[in-house]
């Protein structure tokens, strides 16, 4: 089974091209493969040179806005696996939305949210026909889906050839998938602040943008080195309030029991999982607040921190260490009101508990 992220593409992808008027040319490719159970019985050897056939689009140019600059968007989502059988695929629309988003930020032609949802919805099928995919689990059940496996879904543009500073004007859109495991390694769950800048003002920091996860990665990297979990971004001026985790947003429960995340302004990505939590919580009866909160008033005041993705779920923080200060949660353990919204996300997600908000998407 599939431990986080691994390159292991299935079988059909899609592309699509824009045409210049008004048009996206698509189709769906069907890349080298043997049945799923000889695939399993191939050594290594064989299954990296397979991967690497199915990782090849020679209609890709190398030299564009994209490989040279970092000139690209992507989204990421999911397809989960039910008890009955089927996929889910996890709001896809709000998915669709953002990606529009990102690419009309970046001044590209948009694909439309329609197509988006239609083509995300097809790979999996398809996939999922040929018995590439993630089957239901009834021991995920035991620790609340923590250690469920899903299908990973990457929809991402890939500009027309060249070079030079400039804007793509007929982009590729290309999906691909991937079963995917847990991504946070259990055992530590430890942060800490890095003097790093994720994102300025006015710049790029709402766009799931290529070039915005560099300095993401680096710090991430940076905080495993030291023996954490993940690095704490701050914003760009003053270093105060805090803003994202290295991929992911972030909570805090407060004692006096109010949920705050961070302002999305235009320095924080906005989160399908992030916006999906306040939903819940509100439901719950938690008070939720959207706002600047400093790393200072998390230090003295919070009593729970978790943060959220589309990898991560929800994944609590045990501590937090702000120059060279640590300040630990709960006593290194996952809180109550973390644990009651992972249960009902993950609960939803996978079929445990209705879908009250319409938020699955039938494969």
């Amino acid at each position: 089974m599939a431990k986080g992220f691994t390159l292991s593409v299935l079988p059909w992808v899609y592309l699509a091209k824009y045409n210049g008027d008004g048009r996206w040319e698509e189709v769906f490719e069907e890349k080298p493969h043997k049945t799923p159970l000889e695939e399993e019985k191939l050594s290594e050897e064989e299954r990296n040179i397979l991967m690497e056939k199915r990782n090849s689009f020679p209609q890709l140019p190398l030299v564009n806005y994209t490989t040279q600059y970092g000139f690209g968007c992507f989204e990421g989502l999911k397809a989960f696996p039910q008890p009955d059988g089927r996929l889910k695929l996890f709001r896809p629309d709000r998915n669709a939305h953002r990606f529009a988003n990102s690419m009309g930020g970046l001044k590209m032609p948009v694909f439309p949210e329609e197509m988006f949802v239609r083509a995300v919805s097809e790979v999996v099928r398809r996939n999922h026909n040929m018995g590439f995919t993630v089957s239901y689990d009834a021991e995920w059940e035991k620790d609340y889906f923590i250690t469920g496996h899903s299908v990973y879904i990457r929809p991402f543009t890939y500009s027309e050839p060249a070079i030079g500073l400039g804007l793509s004007s007929y982009p590729w859109v290309v999906i691909i998938t991937t079963p995917v495991g847990a991504y946070f390694q259990p055992g530590n769950s430890k942060a800490v602040t890095t003097d790093k800048i994720r994102a300025f003002p006015g710049g790029t920091g709402w766009i799931k943008c290529d070039a915005n996860y560099t300095v993401p990665i680096l710090a991430k990297k940076e905080a495993e080195a030291e023996g954490y979990m993940e690095a704490i971004f701050l914003d760009a001026y003053g270093k105060k309030y805090i803003e994202e985790g290295s991929s992911c947003n972030i909570f805090f429960l407060l004692k006096n029991g109010v949920l705050v995340t961070p302002s999305l302004e235009d320095t924080v990505l906005p989160g399908i999982t992030r916006e999906s939590v306040l939903i819940l919580a509100e439901e719950m009866g938690i008070k939720t607040e959207e706002r600047r909160i400093s790393i200072e008033e998390v230090l003295s005041d919070a009593k729970e921190v978790f943060v959220t993705g589309t990898a991560a779920g929800i994944s609590y923080v045990e501590s937090i260490t702000h120059k060279d200060k640590t300040t630990v949660f709960c006593e290194g353990k996952m809180g109550e009101v973390t644990h009651q919204l992972l249960i009902t996300l993950k609960g939803i997600q996978y079929g445990a508990i209705e879908d009250k908000h319409g938020w699955m998407y039938q494969v």
